[in-house]
């Protein structure tokens, strides 16, 4: 999976590389999909969600940029499975799922695990959690209508948004960086996402 379908295909970024071997990917899928868990492609978890190909993961985490220090907010838990790579690239992750059996389920299996720098929060996370703000990175897991305002006021300065965007055709997985009030953006590539339900999203 790493060489074939992230090195290949333009990941570069080392730790991201490592995270994604590291981490098991067939303890994030249901049992009837663990033969296909390291398929090239995005595969259901119930609840209407799925969890991502792998590429996707691999460059929502190299578009953040990350060190290995940063406090990062991630939006769309699914199985966990991003999470446990972010657990890997920073230091503190929160992540935020609307699906509180999802977000159960998650936070059993990362404690399984012995992941111990996420926090699991049900809640809507088009809004993001304004109370624990600011944070170096956020990840969002579902297509946008437009970069949700709420997550942008969230970054630090030089903060990272990387987020799926609506667009014809295609979602377009995009970068989003605060330079104090100013607004720099990076689009990364076609993508396919389920929508970012929320306040700040899609109402349905």
């Amino acid at each position: 999976m790493v060489e074939r379908q992230l090195r290949r295909r333009g990941i570069h970024d080392e730790r991201v590389l490592e995270a994604m071997r590291e981490v098991p990917r067939e303890r994030f899928v249901p049992e009837e999909q663990r033969r296909r868990a390291y398929a090239d492609s995005a595969l259901p978890i119930g609840s209407g969600q799925t969890i991502s190909q792998p590429w996707i993961v691999a460059a929502i985490c190299q578009a953040l940029e990350l060190q290995g220090s940063e406090r990062v907010l991630e939006i769309g838990t699914g199985s966990g499975y991003s999470a446990c790579v972010l657990a890997r690239l920073a230091s503190e992750v929160v992540t935020i799922e609307r699906h509180a059996e999802l977000a159960e389920e998650a936070a059993a299996r990362l404690r399984e695990l012995g992941v111990t720098n996420v926090e699991v929060v049900v809640g809507d996370g088009s809004r993001g959690l304004p109370e624990r703000a600011p944070f170096e990175a956020i990840a969002v897991h579902a297509t946008a209508p437009e970069p949700p305002r709420s997550l942008l006021e969230q970054l630090t300065d030089g903060g990272r948004l990387v987020v799926p965007i609506a667009s014809r055709g295609a979602d377009m997985l995009t970068q989003y960086r605060r330079l104090g009030d100013e607004i720099a953006t990076v689009v990364i590539g076609p993508c396919r996402f389920v929508p970012l339900i929320g306040e700040e999203g899609f109402n349905t």
